[in-house]
């Protein structure tokens, strides 16, 4: 009688883990560190933004709009006939300007994300919680270097010059970039607190509008009422503004400089603790 031949099974392989699948989450063994998940995640909000293309308008067609709008039909009466010293004036005030506040689709992209449920797959995966909320404000840098490019271009194109040098307007750029990153944080705050992407929308803009068109962008501060130059002088917009058209065309620099750090200091205090806060709980 033979005894019946035993067989060992071949060794089966573990299948991954949904985090070694990812490498959003680990990196071979380990978890990825925050910044590397931060970066992934920056990826997919870039990838996100350029496969809609309309998600651009704010930084592309918008600001050529207002150059040739503002120069070209209120120009001429601003400036004393002199649509060329309009320009001059204007591009360095709308630049800081647009990029301030081209910060607002910041909180619609977030509230829009928890929306459609986006974060409830971002809890499950593991990363840090703060990886999302870091990765769309990193993302939020290339729209604003999209706008800076768009509006210098187009500026040249009718006729504008930086007089003060490239150095210069890389100080105005970087200045303008920073207080942007910093009032994003209100756009957070309001994107996690309201119900909708739209809400969001609408609540920004009640807030950007007076702030926009009561600085000194559009026309010099003593072309207003008194009580208006009051608000215009304390206005963090206005600073900012008057801090890069003097980088950028010659001007004072070093006080509206000193001003815009402090705006940019206290809104970091006080709306990025609460936009954190705001997240945690709604993400």
């Amino acid at each position: 009688m033979t005894s019946p031949v035993t067989t060992t099974a071949p060794a089966t392989t573990t299948p991954p883990s949904a985090g070694h699948a990812l490498d959003l989450g680990r990196a071979g063994d380990r978890r990825a560190p925050v910044w590397r998940q931060a970066v992934v995640l920056a990826r997919r909000s870039l990838i996100k933004m350029f496969r809609t293309p309309e998600a651009l308008i704010d930084v592309t067609l918008q600001p050529i709009v207002f150059l040739l709008l503002f120069t070209y039909v209120f120009g001429g009466a601003i400036a004393q006939g002199s649509q060329h010293d309009y320009l001059q004036f204007l591009l360095p005030g709308l630049l800081g300007q647009t990029i301030a506040m081209a910060s607002v689709a910041l909180g619609q992209n977030l509230n829009a994300d928890i929306e459609k449920g986006v974060f409830d797959r971002f809890r499950s995966l593991p990363i840090a919680r703060s990886a999302p909320l870091v990765g769309a404000v990193s993302a939020d840098v290339v729209r604003y270097l999209i706008l800076f490019t768009v509006t210098m271009t187009a500026g040249t194109i009718m006729g504008f010059r930086a007089t003060q040098g490239p150095l210069a307007v890389g100080a105005a750029l970087l200045l303008a970039m920073g207080f942007a990153l910093c009032f994003g944080w209100i756009s957070v705050y309001v994107g996690m607190k309201a119900r909708t992407s739209g809400a969001v929308q609408g609540i920004m803009f009640l807030l950007v509008l007076p702030l926009s068109f009561g600085s000194n962008t559009f026309v010099p501060t003593a072309t207003m009422p008194g009580w208006l130059q009051a608000f215009v002088k304390v206005n963090p917009i206005s600073q900012l503004v008057d801090a890069v058209r003097g980088l950028m065309i010659g001007g004072p620099v070093a006080s509206h400089v000193l001003w815009t750090l402090v705006w940019m200091a206290g809104l970091l205090v006080v709306f990025a603790p609460l936009a954190v806060r705001a997240y945690r709980r709604r993400a």
